[in-house]
């Protein structure tokens, strides 16, 4: 094919690597990460306190709950890939999901914090399944939503602003949560009409958010298929290792991260309680210098990505969070506690930033290599790996308490049981950010051999286009 004819096609074929989008599209985007973590941090923060301390739910089987229901997550992530890869509407193939499931979402997060059933057999079954409802739906509106920003751009650094906005909508709504129900933990006398009231709030305000992205997203990147096959999704998904070397590193971290999560209300508001000056602030300070600093880290992530690369950025970022680990495995007073906290969190925020950039770089990959871009597949595929880290993590959490002997009918918990607390919850995610850590190291894609796939891809797409329609070449 002449030069004059590629141009030709390439024109019919067009590429969104080229204009930077906008300020309105960039805070549109993030904005559906806000609605999104309504209902996942507001369970990966909360739901394991209201479990034990509320409905009384022992920690062995909360975790259990947490395990299998995670589980059963990242299937519904498999189930929600291939919905997607299936799916055209005038709206696109990732909006319309937006619009159809993230009104029943909210109101599951609802369901999962209101157990009105007095048998503790019957609680087991309403916590299961509401829980598990709620995982089924956030994979169908979260799937989609995460898929969304590698067809909304394929400029690096358009990802890295959009992957930044969703950490600062994520963050948002954790920084809400730190400071509207995480000090209420240890002074409300109501606190199950607490979680109710605070679940009703959140659905209105969930619903702004997904609507916002709704409007403002659009799906510019060229597809020469639409509807991908199951064949042609499994055919993408074996040939793509850097997604799986992701994948891998995302497990270690994602487990470390979710038993920082859900040991952080317990680390907050009984082992450093034990120290002079601590009040029921702690609980805000842990949430938001830990789960909450990708609000404050996100805005970072496109300038590491220019300075380190996103490979070398994820590295440093795990570096961080081990380095956080030891300081608060050591830490004997208030000051030096939070330190390490804050260094866990802040590595924390630094790794989800690049995580997301480097997933839709995962996309481009496989279309490199089968010239179908299967963004779905790629993306839930990613994602039940999350969701077994996050099931793995979480259990962790829950089991830890339960083998410190925690006790929730307690006011003071024993010294034995601070101590477990702080060390586990200092010593295990630093662990599990090692193995991130070493696998990222193997890691292939980097910034020049992106560029190189890029060019490579244009050119595929403009050869496909010519075979499919050759009456558009003159």
């Amino acid at each position: 094919m002449s030069t004059a004819q590629a141009t030709a096609v390439q024109r019919s074929a067009p590429s969104a690597q080229g204009p930077h989008l906008s300020v309105r599209t960039i805070f549109g985007y993030g904005a559906g990460d806000a609605g999104c973590n309504i209902a996942f941090q507001m369970t990966g923060l909360f739901l394991l306190v209201f479990y034990t301390d509320v409905v009384g739910i022992s920690p062995a089987h909360a975790g259990s709950i947490f395990l299998f229901v995670k589980i059963w997550d990242a299937f519904a992530d498999l189930f929600a890939g291939r919905m997607v890869d299936r799916t055209m509407t005038r709206f696109g193939k990732f909006r319309p999901f937006i619009l159809w499931f993230s009104l029943p979402l909210l109101a599951s997060n609802l369901l999962a914090f209101w157990i009105p059933v007095e048998s503790y057999g019957l609680k087991l079954v309403w916590a299961t399944v509401s829980y598990a409802l709620l995982g089924l739906l956030y994979s169908l509106v979260n799937i989609p939503y995460g898929s969304l920003a590698g067809a909304m751009s394929q400029n690096p650094v358009d990802r890295s602003r959009l992957s930044a906005a969703r950490m600062v909508g994520s963050g948002s709504t954790i920084l809400l949560l730190s400071v509207i129900l995480a000090p209420k933990i240890k002074s409300s006398d109501n606190l199950a009409s607490t979680f109710l009231v605070t679940a009703v709030i959140f659905l209105v305000v969930g619903m702004v958010m997904f609507m916002t992205t709704f409007f403002t997203s659009k799906e510019t990147v060229y597809r020469e298929v639409e509807r991908v096959t199951f064949k042609e999704t499994m055919q993408t998904l074996r040939h793509n290792g850097p997604l799986l070397r992701l994948c891998g590193s995302s497990l270690f971290y994602l487990i470390g991260q979710n038993i920082v999560s859900a040991l952080g209300i317990y680390i907050a508001n009984h082992a450093l309680a034990q120290y002079a000056g601590a009040g029921n602030w702690l609980a805000a300070v842990v949430t938001i210098i830990t789960t909450g600093a990708v609000l404050y880290v996100g805005p970072l992530g496109p300038g590491v990505t220019r300075k380190l690369g996103k490979k070398h950025g994820f590295m440093t970022a795990a570096g961080i969070g081990i380095a956080g680990g030891l300081v608060f495995a050591i830490a004997n007073s208030l000051l030096v506690s939070l330190v390490g906290l804050f260094l866990i969190g802040f590595g924390m925020g630094l790794l989800n930033t690049m995580t997301w950039a480097l997933e839709a770089d995962t996309v481009e990959y496989g279309e490199y290599k089968t010239g179908i871009r299967t963004e779905g597949a790629t993306y839930a595929a990613f994602s039940f790996i999350r969701k077994v880290g996050q099931a793995v993590g979480a259990a962790i959490g829950a089991y830890v308490l339960g083998f410190v002997g925690y006790n929730a009918t307690l006011e003071v918990q024993p010294q034995s049981v601070l101590d477990g607390i702080q060390t586990w919850g200092a010593l295990l995610p630093a662990a599990f950010f090692l193995g991130a850590f070493l696998i990222m190291s193997r890691y292939p894609l980097t910034e020049a051999k992106f560029q190189e796939i890029m060019t490579s891809i244009q050119e595929n797409r403009a050869k496909r286009h010519a075979e499919l329609h050759p009456d558009d070449v003159a």
